[in-house]
């Protein structure tokens, strides 16, 4: 077998354990509410704004480029349909995982690895606490919980830019254009889709607290750390979106496009 090849398999075990002591962890006292809630809150409320206003974006910017196509081919009236539908199923959970990858992802990877750098960790452990329990497994639970809260945000504001976009052109009445959104529209398009994110939070969270926590470069692992958790959980994000959508697919055939 290659080097590379054996690096990355090798990786991958490494990293698939340290995610599952973080799921063996989440069950074993203490539970460290406190931590979580306030990890839940940074990650979540503080990703708010980037999330509303790229879907937002996205929605807005959708619109104006399959209007003039459908158009063309008499299928104006498929216009709402056709943002619901790709927002829910694929643009809304991916843009969503890896944006929450760059901006939760890279700051989990830096705190820790700061905290690992200046011996805070150590001070922790110091005071018999887990530093492991106390500072990872809340990092990882915050993340599978608000990319799903996330996903959502992003879903409606997309469909809000979407409407405004097309209000601007055709002057569709928003009952009209929620009614055409969701016509052909079934939950099968929706909680699969959506609920995929919380496996892209668990992604993010594990990759990004191993880069942090098992760094031993001081100072200079802070950024690399920072800089390695984004890349390597949008990758991962990518590679397992495929799966979860053959697998989607698979237990829900009325959902495919």
């Amino acid at each position: 077998m290659e080097p590379g090849l054996t690096n990355l398999f090798e990786f991958a075990g490494i990293v698939s354990r340290f995610g599952a002591r973080a799921v063996a962890d989440l069950f074993r006292r203490p539970f460290e509410g406190g931590q979580i809630v306030r990890q839940i809150a940074e990650a979540g409320w503080n990703s708010l704004p980037l999330v509303v206003a790229s879907g937002f974006a996205l929605g807005a910017v959708m619109t104006l480029h399959t209007r003039s196509t459908l158009v063309t081919f008499g299928a104006a009236s498929l216009i709402p349909t056709v943002q619901a539908l790709a927002f829910f199923v694929e643009i809304g959970p991916l843009v969503t995982g890896l944006l929450v990858a760059g901006r939760v992802g890279s700051g989990i990877g830096a705190v820790l690895a700061n905290m690992r750098a200046t011996e805070q960790i150590d001070g922790i452990e110091s005071l018999s606490i887990d530093s492991f329990k106390f500072l990872v497994v809340p990092g990882i639970l915050a993340c599978v919980v608000v990319l799903p809260l996330l996903t959502l945000f992003m879903d409606f504001s997309g469909l809000l830019g979407g409407f405004l976009s097309e209000h601007a052109a055709s002057r569709i009445s928003f009952h009209l254009y929620i009614v055409r959104a969701f016509s052909d529209f079934g939950w099968s398009n929706f909680i699969p889709p959506t609920m995929k994110t919380a496996v892209f939070g668990f992604v993010i969270g594990t990759v990004s607290s191993y880069f942090g926590f098992t760094t031993n470069k001081g100072a200079q692992g802070v950024g690399q750390a920072a800089t390695n958790s984004v890349v390597v959980s949008s990758l991962l994000i990518i590679l397992t979106d495929v799966i979860l959508i053959k697998g989607i697919f698979f237990v829900f055939p009325e959902g495919a496009l």
